[in-house]
């Protein structure tokens, strides 16, 4: 089945080639890609795509992450694509909305995907989230803020979120595999 979305498919096969362990995860990822055009929409029943950072300080020893409000758990920032199907520029924005951090950068391509299943909530049925995650860095200024979607903001040493047993399995793998690329 073609692809509405040429450009994140290609993304998909240069993230494929670099991660060739991920090869089922990607299909899945490619499947969905070209299953509907309402895919980047919070409304397509079945899911949607999401993007996420991986925000990283300067000098990409820490990581900066967000105790969500709703979820009570430590997470990456990121959020509903809401039709936008520039996911590096969704991710850019969430970061920018749910930790303040002023003069962040996208590094690079897709760091890492996440497919995870979204408990119903309200009017709202069960469905996927197909997070679609890049490396956001950080400049000179680190200074945070917190908003409404979260309890806290903390920044972490990268070599302690990829030992942290209590943190989402998710969080642990982009830590080690940040290590891997940057040791």
């Amino acid at each position: 089945m073609p692809s509405h979305f040429p450009q994140l498919g290609a993304a998909l096969h240069d993230y494929r080639a670099r991660h060739p362990g991920d090869g089922e995860l990607v299909a899945a990822f490619s499947a969905f890609l070209a299953s509907h055009a309402a895919v980047f929409e919070r409304g397509h029943l079945l899911g949607h795509f999401t993007g996420s950072a991986w925000l990283v300080s300067a000098d990409g020893e820490r990581v900066l992450l967000m105790h969500h409000r709703k979820l009570d758990r430590w997470l990456q920032p990121g959020g509903h694509a809401d039709g936008d199907v520039e996911l590096a520029r969704v991710a850019l924005r969430e970061a920018q909305e749910e930790t303040g951090v002023a003069g962040l950068r996208v590094e690079g391509g897709i760091f890492d995907l996440d497919r995870h299943r979204i408990p119903a909530r309200g009017d709202e049925p069960e469905h996927w989230h197909y997070d679609v995650r890049y490396v956001l860095r950080a400049g000179a200024d680190e200074c945070f803020t917190i908003n409404q979607e979260s309890r806290a903001l903390a920044w972490r040493p990268v070599v302690e979120v990829a030992k942290d047993e209590s943190l989402d399995v998710s969080l642990r793998r982009m830590a080690r595999k940040w290590l891997t690329r940057h040791p």
